[in-house]
């Protein structure tokens, strides 16, 4: 990564977990059948494309993201168990994320801050996302 003003760390085997945390954090008003009625056992991200949550998209997204203050946030993906923590980054642009530069054949990226208050998407769809969801 380019930006080493921040931390980072691998955290192997934690997907599965957060994939589970950001479903109970983020869509934790739709029942189980909801979910699975819109595709989220499939696609997590779903949740914003079927408008389920209230959410940014695209260059709005990505801003909202880039004013985050970003002092401790987990990046997971969609398809495998690999997660990262990451502490410090209030200067972190999405070009530094591990999605954009090693991580493209990953798929879907989820970026869910360490105290639930925001989640930024990446879908592996170039004309949908990237959102970006905002707690109350």
């Amino acid at each position: 990564m380019r930006n080493k003003s921040f931390s980072s760390l691998e955290i192997p085997k934690w997907g599965r977990y957060l994939r589970e945390r950001w479903r109970e954090i983020c869509a934790g008003h739709l029942t189980y059948e909801e979910q699975k009625e819109i595709g989220m056992d499939y696609f997590l991200w779903h949740l914003c494309s079927w408008e389920r949550v209230e959410c940014l998209e695209k260059e709005a997204a990505i801003e909202a993201f880039h004013k985050q203050a970003k002092h401790k946030f987990m990046v997971f993906y969609q398809f495998v168990d690999e997660a990262y923590l990451f502490e410090h980054a209030g200067s972190l642009k999405v070009t530094d994320l591990p999605y954009v530069e090693a991580h493209m054949n990953y798929s879907d990226m989820y970026v869910l801050d360490w105290d639930n208050g925001w989640s930024f998407i990446c879908t592996h769809e170039s004309e949908i996302g990237p959102f970006f969801i905002k707690r109350n």
